[in-house]
């Protein structure tokens, strides 16, 4: 491939991938703390992580104080079905479902769980089904932002604060980079792997003292395994909530989580993040307002995601994956193709861990490729 008229300079971190999500600028393995390293969960060195890790997510995000935040397995999926598995079954459903994972979930309900009373309101790759259809006495089930659409719910106007149901929200690719607002929330779920940067396996749960009152006056007519069971007779296992983690977590996970933290403190917390991830979209945007090839697959500008980005290229599925191929032959940005359940196109992560200078020399690179591909390929 001829590249005498390629863009002078790269930028200085390739990883654009949408999860697992790029370190923190400066990311340095060795610099962790590794004090726990080789030893068990249960010890003292391992509970007091732990409990810092839930400790600190909950002073970061602003939580309320009577809301519990949890570590459990299996990242943000094993999160939210252990969420629905253990509290959905006691009211109607509305499942709110407009990109691959929504209807992951949407799948779960029906056809796992098969519950009796759900309400299904979806829409194709691009935009949001009808929110205003939730119904208060029903549980409202709903991604916050797509990470396969690049959709995000712009705001929570549409949830009633007087309602009877709970919100189950998948918030995996929004935690950390989009105001939530808290109250509104009953079941919150993220990892470690996106807006972070860290590691992969484990989930985020985060549930308000409704979603406590559910868990302990209600029992699912079915059988649950261990790795979802947050209650003993007939009360919430406080521990959970403490660092006592279900199961074993990897300690090496746990310190690059908790560095990952640490990180968001040093740029001003959560404002900080949000702020960082604000601009790198921004760089996007102004990009796209000029091109006459790229569009954002989301149709409403409000709707915009500011971490999965997802691109529409006037151009075929090949040229799109020949575009792809070469920007990473040049070593310029990796992972950057449509989730495969999407339609065709490019996928750029913009969340904090993302420098700005960065998306802004990607933005001469797509240039570039997009002419070479279609125009000279």
């Amino acid at each position: 491939m001829n590249t005498s008229n390629a863009p002078l300079i790269k930028p200085n971190n390739p990883n654009f991938s949408s999860g697992p999500c790029s370190k923190r600028p400066g990311y340095q393995l060795r610099a962790l703390d590794v004090e726990t390293l080789g030893r068990s969960h249960r010890s003292s060195v391992g509970k007091a992580a732990l409990r810092e890790v839930c400790e600190e997510t909950k002073r970061l995000l602003g939580l309320p104080d009577d809301y519990l935040v949890g570590i459990v397995p299996a990242s943000d999926t094993g999160a939210f079905e252990m969420a629905m598995w253990s509290m959905l079954g006691a009211r109607g459903v509305d499942v709110f479902a407009w990109e691959s994972f929504g209807k992951t979930w949407l799948n779960d309900i029906v056809k796992d769980l098969m519950l009796p009373n759900v309400n299904i309101y979806e829409a194709d790759y691009g935009v949001l089904p009808n929110l205003s259809l939730a119904n208060e006495r029903n549980d409202i089930v709903f991604t916050w932002n797509g990470t396969t659409s690049g959709v995000k719910v712009p705001d929570a106007d549409w949830i009633p604060q007087d309602r009877e149901g709970l919100t189950f929200c998948d918030a995996t690719s929004a935690v950390f980079a989009m105001e939530m607002p808290w109250l509104k929330l009953d079941v919150t779920t993220f990892s470690w792997q996106k807006v972070l940067g860290s590691e992969g396996a484990h989930g985020m749960l985060i549930l308000s003292p409704r979603a406590v009152e559910r868990l302990e006056s209600y029992t699912p007519p079915w059988p649950l395994p261990k790795i979802f069971k947050l209650t003993k007779k007939g009360k919430v296992i406080d521990g959970i909530f403490r660092g006592e983690t279900i199961n074993t977590p990897s300690m090496l996970c746990v310190a690059d989580y908790l560095d990952a933290l640490g990180w968001i403190d040093s740029i001003g917390g959560l404002k900080g993040a949000i702020r960082r991830s604000e601009e790198n979209l921004a760089v996007i945007a102004d990009f796209v307002s000029k091109s006459d090839w790229l569009s954002f697959l989301a149709q409403d500008e409000n709707t915009v995601s500011n971490t999965s980005v997802c691109l529409s290229v006037e151009a075929t599925p090949y040229q799109v994956k020949e575009m792809t191929k070469l920007l990473e032959s040049e070593g310029v940005a990796f992972d950057i193709g449509a989730y495969r359940d999407a339609p065709p196109g490019l996928r750029i992560w913009c969340g904090a861990t993302i420098e700005k200078t960065d998306v802004k020399l990607l933005m001469d690179w797509l240039n570039w490729a997009y002419t070479t591909v279609v125009f000279r390929g």
